[in-house]
């Protein structure tokens, strides 16, 4: 048993699907606001999970690994669905509308873009592990757009992974829902009354 009192056997990944109603999706352009938003309904007392792609970068860049999306972006996808997949199991623990920024759907739309087929895998992982529905897309806004230590690709590629990040979502049979470019709390807003 570890010590937050929870056994091997409370790992249930099975319990995802039963739950996928309380999930939601916060995805878009890179630089669209996404942590703020989500920020901003984590002090409203929803669960939240961040992006699980910055994690990962900042782990691999802490230890030296080359799990990044510049350096071998295979790994960097297998870390990331997987960290993903943790944070479904984390959040099927409990019965609290779970906000995550991002989803498995968001690592795969890169592969559409590049016209390379999606790994059985990884399509299983998205199949298998869903959200809700409705999943709320952040739109490109270049006026906040920002580069960092983990965020090294320029605007207009960030553009480019929007649309086909859009387009992958659709493909798996979510219904996306933009979210309007106002100021967090308006924004914050705006999703719980379409929740």
């Amino acid at each position: 048993m570890s010590s937050n009192g929870r056994s091997e056997r409370d790992y249930q990944p099975e319990r995802v699907a039963e739950k996928a109603a309380q999930f939601i999706v916060l995805s878009g352009c890179s630089g669209g606001g996404k942590s703020s938003l989500l920020a901003e309904l984590g002090k409203r007392g929803f669960a939240t999970f961040e992006e699980p792609g910055r994690q990962v970068v900042k782990e691999q860049l802490l230890i030296g690994g080359d799990a990044l999306p510049w350096a071998n972006a295979d790994l960097f996808l297998e870390l990331t669905i997987s960290r993903s997949i943790h944070h479904l199991v984390e959040a099927a623990r409990g019965d609290k509308v779970a906000f995550f920024d991002r989803g498995i759907v968001d690592q795969l739309g890169g592969y559409g873009r590049l016209g390379v087929a999606i790994p059985a895998h990884f399509r299983a992982a998205a199949e298998r592990f869903r959200y809700r529905e409705t999943v709320f897309l952040v739109p490109p806004w270049r006026e906040i757009f920002a580069n960092d230590e983990e965020r090294r690709h320029s605007f207009e590629e960030s553009v480019a992974q929007y649309e086909a990040t859009l387009a992958t979502y659709q493909a798996f049979g979510y219904r996306p829902v933009i979210v309007p470019q106002t100021d967090v709390v308006a924004r914050a807003d705006f999703i719980v009354a379409q929740r």
